[in-house]
């Protein structure tokens, strides 16, 4: 049996067991323990398309990972807690310091690269201030109304300032032990389709966490980014799972509980997880709600 984990190489790891940085809506932290039962018991490479708050891979702690996500300014985060995290810390500490309503106001409204952005500027902000924008995009996320990750049509953040006495902007101790698990990792800015290209057999594993298909007809919300996701690409990552599953490849995959994604993957071995919606600007509509755990293989 292979599982490629780091649980073993215990001597060496950080104090702080590693665990998602940022807050991120639908992430999967405390739903791990459901997930348990249903992820494969042999693998050597995980990959990761909708990375998000990364919490399955922090889990699982993978020695060979492909992590990607189509959102540009939160894989820049991911390859600086890898690559230069005491240099994030030192910024987010400054953060810190300089904590208030104006300086989160100021710092917001900073600009980023947006895919309608000249070719010439968007590889200036860019290559200048990687590490500026990775503690922007940490701070902006620890402080923000509700811990809610939202942005406009063209990319910008439009969330406003929390109401938080003491808000945890910066935790030294995880992100260096985030950092020494991301070392192994490949990191990239890309769509769900790049995972063709890398899983070809049955020893890797795929976990999809795509944006949610809304619950009912009515609901018109389907992203908390400029990157919608609608039904025509539910489709698309359907058929992607389904060429993986082909190739032999382990898939999981997480979704809303509807008919839409029933009937979507009524070819493959659909459970019932129960879920809080902990992020929701009305406190009356959190509380539990089903969703689905789709696998192309039965549970362990």
């Amino acid at each position: 049996m292979v599982i490629s984990t780091r649980s073993a190489q215990s001597a060496m790891q950080p104090q702080v067991a590693p665990r998602p940085f940022l807050k991120w809506a639908g992430g999967k932290n405390q739903l791990i323990r459901q997930y348990l039962p249903y992820f494969p018991t042999e693998y050597q490479r995980y990959y990761e398309p909708f990375v998000g708050g990364g919490a399955v891979f922090f889990h699982l702690q993978p020695q060979q990972a492909v992590l990607t996500d189509i959102n540009r300014e939160l894989i820049n985060v991911y390859r600086c807690v890898r690559d230069e995290v005491e240099e994030l810390i030192a910024r987010l500490e400054d953060h810190r310091h300089d904590h208030c309503a104006e300086h989160y106001y100021a710092v917001r409204s900073q600009p980023t690269p947006a895919d309608d952005t000249p070719d010439d500027l968007a590889e200036s902000l860019l290559q200048r201030r990687h590490l500026d924008r990775a503690a922007r995009f940490i701070y902006l996320n620890k402080t923000c109304f509700n811990g809610l990750y939202r942005e406009n049509s063209k990319g910008g953040f439009n969330v406003p300032l929390g109401s938080y006495k003491n808000p945890a902007i910066c935790d030294p101790d995880i992100l260096r032990s985030d950092a020494e698990v991301l070392k192994s990792a490949q990191i990239k800015a890309a769509t769900f389709e790049h995972v063709l290209e890398h899983a070809t057999t049955d020893q890797d594993f795929v976990y999809f966490d795509p944006p949610y298909h809304p619950l009912t007809a009515t609901s018109k919300f389907t992203s908390y980014s400029r990157y919608s996701f609608l039904e025509a690409d539910q489709i698309r990552l359907r058929d992607v799972v389904i060429e993986l599953c082909d190739r032999g490849v382990k898939v999981m995959l997480s979704n809303s509980d509807c008919p839409f994604v029933r009937d979507l993957y009524k070819d493959f071995h659909i459970h019932t997880i129960y879920a809080s919606r902990n992020i929701n600007c009305n406190a009356d509509k959190r509380g539990k709600i089903t969703e689905v755990l789709v696998t192309s293989y039965e549970r362990v």
